[in-house]
């Protein structure tokens, strides 16, 4: 199958569902037979960026570095999956400006609904003083301000979040059906 690069960049806070949507749009462009990566953010610091922190020059070069990754496989034809949270808006568009081929998929979720969702207990250990530095608590979040898809995972069931992400790419040109 031929078919076109692009970077998918699922953005939110923790818990806001952007590796449930990410993994949803995996598992439709797979049946369909598309050639497709996967880079989730808790992942990639377990092996990729293991070493960094999080100082907001750490964060950034975390996106670097994925960011890179996903230029690489984007120019060799590969749709690429990001869910990370990225929360400042500056690394966020250099990436999107080295890739070229970049949707910016702003998943949305009020901080208290991502609290309620905590399943890995992240934000009772922030709010406790536990975790210094948790996006969303004592640290940023900035938003996107023209993200090219906005999926409210407080209003939207998952099907319909995936279904929106699967027609932008479809309308946009890097997919063929849905």
């Amino acid at each position: 199958m031929q078919q076109r690069g692009v970077t998918v960049w699922f953005t939110g806070l923790s818990g806001a569902g952007k590796t449930t949507i990410s993994q949803g749009v995996e598992k439709e462009l797979r049946s369909l037979g598309y050639q497709l990566e996967v880079l989730d953010g808790d992942i990639v610091r377990q092996n990729l960026t293991k070493g960094l922190g999080f100082s907001k020059e750490d964060r950034d070069e975390n996106i670097r570095r994925i960011g890179f990754v996903s230029h690489l496989l984007t120019r060799n034809g590969v749709i690429v999956l990001v869910s990370a949270i990225a929360p400042y808006r500056e690394i966020r568009e250099e990436v999107r400006h080295r890739i070229g081929d970049f949707v910016q998929v702003y998943v949305n979720a009020p901080l208290e609904v991502c609290e309620e969702r905590d399943v890995k207990g992240l934000y009772k250990k922030a709010r406790a003083g536990e975790i210094k530095n948790f996006t969303g608590i004592d640290d940023p979040y900035e938003a996107p301000l023209n993200p090219d898809i906005e999926c409210s995972t407080k209003d939207e069931s998952e099907a319909e979040s995936i279904a929106k992400v699967l027609q932008y790419l479809k309308d946009k040109g890097y997919i063929t059906q849905v």
